[in-house]
């Protein structure tokens, strides 16, 4: 059983600013014009974060821009929307988010068997001597890369 994923949006900027620690494959509750949207890949995840409220897990800031013949029934683009998780699992976050200090960051958005889906990642966030730390490790690593094929 093949899975037909058709990767939408990316957040690149995450891995650059958080610590993954975990991630989830999130559904999203959306209306027609928005997916529409979505297959034209007009989202935007740069600036979205997740939040849990009352139980329940939201995305915030994630900007989807109207759908060009959608009319009136094209919603808000940066309307916070409803996230998908297992009861259990938004326990867990509930428990991490709050207590140890974790944020809930967006990864990318995808097309799954013909489903909107997202990967939600539980990450910490980064200090600036870390991500100079890790730029640093990066360019070592493409310099070693690049004098191995030199040598070859």
């Amino acid at each position: 059983m093949a899975e037909n994923i058709k990767i939408v949006a990316q957040n690149k900027k995450a891995r650059h600013d958080f610590f993954i620690e975990d991630t989830y494959e999130v559904g999203l509750v959306l209306s027609g014009t928005e997916v529409k949207s979505i297959r034209q890949g007009k989202v935007s995840l740069k600036e979205s974060y997740a939040d849990i409220r009352n139980g329940e897990v939201f995305i915030l800031q994630m900007h989807i821009n109207p759908y060009e013949q959608g009319n009136i029934y094209n919603k808000d683009p940066l309307r916070t929307r409803k996230l998908l998780l297992h009861k259990r699992e938004i326990r867990k976050l509930i428990g991490l988010t709050q207590r140890e200090g974790y944020a809930l960051v967006p990864l990318k958005l995808y097309f799954k068997d013909g489903k909107v889906k997202m990967e939600l990642a539980l990450a910490k966030g980064k200090k600036n001597y870390d991500k100079r730390h890790s730029i640093a490790e990066r360019d070592a690593n493409r310099r070693m890369q690049k004098s191995i094929r030199r040598d070859i």
